[in-house]
Parts: structure tokens; sequence; C-alpha cells
């Protein structure tokens, strides 16, 4: 029965929005950029859908040891314990949430900063770091497995099946949604051990608002792809089943007329949960060298 409706549903997508595929290359660069990235000694760090900030907990503990200031604020109404946020479950609140919320959220947060921040998202975080540069907010922006802008999607079976839980049309928008074990297993760490599963799922996953999920089939996931900003690294996954790198990529080619310096890197074998997978030092890594790469002393913004 799942499988029909997600065949339905792909029917369904497709005449919303539209498709293309593309070839995928492993590292990509488009625009000279007018705007280098100012030099930041601080990052704020951008979760994504069902998860909270405790997912940054190693990631700020290694640009902390490279002298930088962390932040990792929480989206509206995920601040709370991830045990008492699944145990709110159906909260409606939470139903209600948008994504044009959260990213004012984090926009008035970054203005209370001395500096502009750089700024990493992972999933629905990373279309936030898009859409916050964007509005000229932030010395940089390194988008990782980043959900996709409106009308940028991907028919391939593994990502309607991953996203079926917030973006099914049979399922309404006043409820939140939350994820099973299974559907977190194959969607973020699938090819993890089976333990290693069950471990990131129960100590991790919260409940979540289907309007975020479906922002790609709204306005509301609306990014400006030509306007002049501060440069943009896109970082995918070859084993990501919840944003394939085809579709990373796709997003990466909607900025080809954009004069700003936008990159793209894919590693192979990393999987949706690469921000926690073992070996994520190595995509730290290359965020850390790719930004230092791309600063300079210029002021480019006023916050």
């Amino acid at each position: 029965m799942l499988n029909l409706r997600v065949l339905l549903f792909s029917i369904y997508f497709a005449l919303l929005t539209g498709c293309a595929s593309h070839e995928i290359y492993d590292q990509a660069g488009i625009g000279e950029g007018h705007l280098t990235a100012k030099k930041s000694q601080s990052v704020v760090f951008i979760h994504g859908m069902y998860l909270t900030p405790a997912v940054w907990q190693p990631w700020e503990s290694y640009f902390q040891n490279l002298g930088y200031t962390t932040y990792s604020p929480a989206w509206p109404l995920h601040g709370d314990s991830i045990q008492e946020q699944n145990a709110a479950h159906p909260k409606e609140i939470l139903a209600e949430l948008s994504l044009p919320e959260v990213v004012e959220h984090y926009q008035k947060f970054i203005q209370t900063l001395d500096e502009p921040p750089i700024l990493i998202g992972h999933s629905m975080g990373g279309l936030i770091v898009q859409q916050l540069l964007a509005k000229n907010i932030g010395a940089a922006g390194v988008a990782i497995n980043s959900a996709p802008p409106s009308g940028v999607i991907s028919m391939k079976w593994d990502f309607l099946k991953a996203n079926w839980p917030h973006l099914s049309p049979f399922k309404s928008s006043s409820e939140p949604t939350q994820l099973t074990l299974e559907q977190f297993s194959f969607g973020f760490v699938n090819g993890e051990d089976k333990a290693v599963q069950k471990m990131a799922f129960e100590t991790y996953v919260v409940p979540e608002s289907r309007n975020i999920g479906k922002a790609a089939l709204s306005s509301d996931g609306d990014v400006d792809y030509e306007v002049e900003r501060v440069p943009l690294l896109i970082l995918s996954g070859g084993k990501d089943n919840t944003i394939p790198a085809s579709l990373n990529y796709s997003n990466f080619e909607e900025y080809e007329d954009s004069p700003a310096i936008t990159d793209y890197k894919e590693f192979p074998d990393r999987n949706h949960w690469t921000i926690l997978q073992p070996g994520w030092e190595s995509v730290a890594g290359y965020a850390h060298r790719w930004f230092k790469a791309n600063d300079s002393e210029i002021v480019y913004s006023e916050m």
C-alpha cells in the first residue's frame, strides 16, 4: 500500500514542480564573486528537521578548538529536552510552525551578535542558510545535505520514501509528524549498524512540523539565486537517501547565473547523518579550509 501511495505521490509531486536530471560532479564552482567572505571568528550552526542543536555538539567543540566562538540556537518550539518534546507529541502549536518563522528566528538571533558569523546548516538548516545569505545575513555559508529550495526536486525512489512522512499529500498538516525508527534508519543513518541507528534515534530525534517539510512545494522555500551575496558552499553525500547528491547538485546549478562564489563538493560514501557519521571531522575540516580560502578583510555589510 505504501509503494502505491509513493508512486501516486511521485506523479503529484512532478506535476506540481516539474523535474530534471543532472550529471553529478564531485566538485564544482560557479561565480567569481564581488563579495568574498568576511573574516569572522563566530560560527552559527543551524540544525534540520526532526533534530535539535544537540547534533552540533562535536562540531562546536571542533570549531572552538580552532579559536571560534560558536552558537547553536534551537528552532522555535525545539528548545525543550528531547524527552520532553517526544512526550508532548502531538503538540498542535508545533504543527503550525513554518519555515519563514524559523528563518526570522535565526535572523533576529544573528543580528544580536557582535560580528556577522559563518553559517553552517544541515538538511533544512542548509536551506535556511541559503535564505539567510540571500538576505545579506552572515559572513559565509555552508549548506550540508541541504533541503532543496522551491522547485528543485528529485524523483528518485529513495528520496520519495525518505521524505514521505512530511511530504505525503494524504497526511494533514494540522498535526506534527514523528519518525519511526525504521523511517529514521532509512532516511538518516542508512548503512550504519542497527545498534548505532537505534542509539541515534533515541538520542536525537523529535517530532516535527509538516509545514516546514513541505516548504519545497511552496514559496516558503524560495531562494533568490541572483542576489549579490557572500560565498556559499554546498556539500552532499553520495549515500544520502533523504537528500540525494543529485538533488544538491541541482540546487547548486540553480546558481548558474549568480555573480557570487558558489561551490559544490560531494562526499561519495556519506549518508544524511554526515554531521555525526564516523569521519565527520573530514567534512568539518573541508568546510573550514573552504572558508579560510575565501575570506578577506572586506567588510560587505552592516547587520
